[in-house]
């Protein structure tokens, strides 16, 4: 887990652009008590917004689409691996023998 304060140094946002993008959804830190604490997909994502506002120009909207189509893109993902396990031959005490 990454504390506030290392968060901010390592995506290069002030505190008040972290805020924002809390309240907007974009990002969903796993701990706010007893205070603010971020995974490294949390990390990721940060860097990801920062880039598509500074280096691309997107919007506020354009941010909110990208980030929503990565987190389908992710879950289908999950559902495809998972089915694909499911799938998987599985060995039978019999064949070990």
């Amino acid at each position: 887990m990454i504390s506030a304060q290392e968060f901010l140094i390592r995506t290069r946002v002030e505190y008040h652009v972290l805020e924002t993008w809390i309240e907007a959804g974009w990002l969903a830190p796993p701990q706010t008590e007893p205070e603010l604490m971020f995974s490294d997909v949390d990390l990721a994502r940060a860097q990801l917004i920062r880039d598509l506002r500074e280096d691309l120009g997107v919007n506020d909207e354009g941010i909110s689409i990208i980030l929503h189509l990565i987190d389908q893109m992710h879950g289908l993902r999950h559902s495809l691996q998972s089915l694909l396990e499911e799938m998987r031959p599985r060995a039978t005490p019999a064949d070990q023998s």
